[in-house]
C-alpha cells in the first residue's frame, strides 16, 4: 500500500519539480524539486553557472546576461517544471518559455532591489 502526502503551499511557495534533460538520450534526464517557483527559477540559474564553471575553469568570476541564460534553456533538449496547484491538488506542467518569463522577472526584481 502507497501513502501520498501532498503538502499545501499558496501559489507563491508552490512546491514545484524542475525536469532536465540536456541531452538526447533519455539517460540524461534528472529532476530536482523545489519549495518554491522562484527557488526552482534560482536552480535554473546555478545549472547554467555550473555549465560555465565546467566550460571555463580557470575564470574566477563567472558573469553572463539573461540572453546568454535564454540561449542555453533553449538548446536544452527539454527543460519543464511540474508546479503543485492546491486548487486541484495536482501538478500542472509548465514549459521552456514559461520558465524564462519567470527567471526574467525574477531577474529583474533581484536588480531592483540591488539600487
Amino acid at each position: 500500500m502507497c501513502i501520498y502526502v501532498f503538502l499545501h503551499w499558496d501559489t507563491k511557495n508552490s512546491h514545484t519539480i524542475l525536469l532536465v534533460q540536456p541531452g538526447n538520450r533519455p539517460e540524461t534526464r534528472t529532476y530536482s524539486d523545489y519549495e518554491s517557483v522562484n527557488e526552482c527559477m534560482e536552480g535554473v540559474c546555478k545549472i547554467y553557472e555550473e555549465h560555465l564553471k565546467r566550460r571555463n575553469p580557470n575564470t574566477p568570476t563567472i558573469t553572463y546576461d539573461i540572453s546568454q541564460l535564454f540561449d542555453f534553456v533553449d538548446q536544452l533538449t527539454d527543460l519543464s517544471c511540474l508546479v503543485y496547484q492546491k486548487s486541484t491538488n495536482t501538478y500542472a506542467p509548465y514549459n521552456k518559455d514559461w520558465i524564462k518569463e519567470k527567471i526574467y522577472v525574477l531577474l529583474r526584481r533581484a536588480a531592483g532591489h540591488g539600487k
